[in-house]
């Protein structure tokens, strides 16, 4: 007798030769849907050190700070003004603000207190400059300008620092995706664990199939749709945790912590595609560990 001749399964697939087994599948549902929104929040997080990568990067590129300090017989307030009506003819500038001495106050507070400043203790005043475009103004460029004009001045360029934040967000994104790879790894180990499990619990219906005929493959094919489809529903449930998750971080306002690494909750086409694809994911790598891990087992059985 040959597989051919094996009568089609009972409507039902595969259900009526590997029933459910609420005492096994339910934890395996548990560790399964944990490790799915795990790799959801992990994907998630590659995803925000991207984006605030790219936002940090594009600010530090488009601006330039412009320190004016205080002179002797001279008004640095005017000298501030003076300087951000200079920088605002150069072509390539979107806005130059100069900032009075109250500014200056607030950003030393924290170290020098509130109200405990002489007000004849001079004090560096800022010009603020926005680009229309990162390096559309070079920094010597400025700073000739500033010193023809004879401004006691200095440039602080930006961009000098978006190669370091660049490279913390690129180590934050490889973490998140080595995460999500280990992940993956361990969800795959533990299928295939309950997949060998299940197989030596109906061990008898696995030898009688074998004897009526049925190939390894047949046998295993059972085991990869029941374990497609329980992976299926976890990493439904997982997908669907990780986005309640991110709604609620979202909705914590710009000030929660972990809005550093979970972008903001938006009916974004690629988030809702990576969460809408996990459980499919999720479905096709317990399948195939299921069907590698009984294949293996099989193999060594006969």
């Amino acid at each position: 007798m040959t597989t051919h001749d094996i009568p089609p399964p009972p409507k039902g697939g595969s259900g009526a030769l590997l029933p459910p087994d609420a005492g096994r599948d339910r934890p395996l549902f548990v560790v399964a849907a944990i490790l799915v929104f795990l790799a959801c929040i992990a994907a998630l997080g590659a995803r925000g050190a991207w984006q605030q990568a790219e936002n940090w990067t594009s600010d530090l590129e488009t601006n330039l700070t412009v320190q004016i300090r205080p002179v002797i017989d001279r008004d640095v307030e005017a000298d501030a003004q003076q300087a951000a009506d200079l920088i605002a003819t150069l072509d390539g500038v979107e806005q130059a603000t100069a900032r009075d001495r109250a500014y200056a106050e607030a950003l030393v507070a924290p170290w020098l207190g509130s109200g405990n400043i002489p007000e004849d203790l001079p004090l560096p005043l800022l010009v603020q400059v926005r680009l229309s475009t990162p390096g559309s103004v070079p920094v010597s460029q400025v700073q000739t300008l500033l010193d023809n004009a004879g401004l006691a001045a200095s440039v602080d360029d930006h961009g000098q620092w978006a190669q370091a934040v660049r490279r913390a967000a690129s180590f934050a994104r490889t973490l998140a995706l080595s995460l999500l790879a280990l992940l993956t790894g361990a969800a795959a180990a533990v299928v295939a664990f309950a997949a060998r499990a299940s197989l030596a619990a109906r061990i008898d219906v696995i030898d009688a199939l074998h004897l009526s005929g049925a190939e390894d493959r047949f046998i295993a094919t059972l085991f990869q749709r029941r374990f497609f489809m329980l992976g299926l529903k976890a990493g439904t449930a997982g997908a669907l945790i990780a986005v309640l998750v991110s709604l609620l971080v979202s909705s914590g306002g710009s000030s929660a912590d972990m809005t550093f690494f979970l972008p903001r909750w938006s009916t974004n086409p690629f988030e809702l595609i990576m969460l809408g694809v996990a459980p499919l994911l999720a479905g096709a790598t317990s399948a195939l560990s299921a069907r590698l891990a009984v294949s293996t087992d099989l193999r060594g059985r006969w």
